[in-house]
């Protein structure tokens, strides 16, 4: 039987998960009012593997006979003042994610529950490939300023992602 503490933190992180997907919609849908669709076409893959978290964490607690409960999940950020401010949110976003995760991985290390820290070093891994894309995108745009050119190829080049 798990913790219950620890069923809990996993159930607030499914819903953090899910928010994930919700905000890297919205950034897409910004990126979409801006005529910028190979931004827009990353954030729809990051909403995409953010549902896909979401249910790793809620396929794991149904496999360890938790009990699931969703909550709601919160609108999210519409407006931002720039492609850079998008992608620095999404770093900062991303930073958060990773102290929520190293917040249940403390947890489950002080129950000694096992398999929860196993099922945790995915998503550790995960968190540190996430930030240094993120953080990469972020460094390319800076780099590019204001320069229309320069964003237009950094559109082209970021959409190109395939998962």
């Amino acid at each position: 039987m798990m913790n219950e503490a620890v069923v809990s933190m996993i159930n607030d992180q499914i819903e953090h998960e899910f928010f994930s997907a919700y905000l890297y919609l919205s950034m897409a849908a910004y990126f979409e009012s801006k005529s910028l669709s190979g931004f827009a076409r990353w954030m729809r893959l990051q909403a995409d593997e953010e549902r896909e978290h979401a249910m790793k964490f809620f396929d794991f607690l149904i496999d360890r006979g938790a009990r699931v409960s969703l909550h709601a999940i919160s609108q999210p950020q519409a407006e931002w003042t720039s492609v850079l401010d998008v992608f620095e949110h999404s770093l900062q976003h991303e930073q958060k994610v990773t102290s929520l995760i190293n917040s249940i991985y403390e947890k489950a290390v002080q129950e000694k529950d096992y398999p929860t820290q196993v099922m945790l070093h995915w998503f550790i891994d995960e968190q540190v490939e996430e930030e240094k894309n993120v953080g990469q995108i972020v460094d390319m745009l800076r780099m590019a300023e204001d320069r229309q050119a320069a964003l237009l190829n950094l559109d082209y080049h970021v959409g190109k992602r395939s998962e």
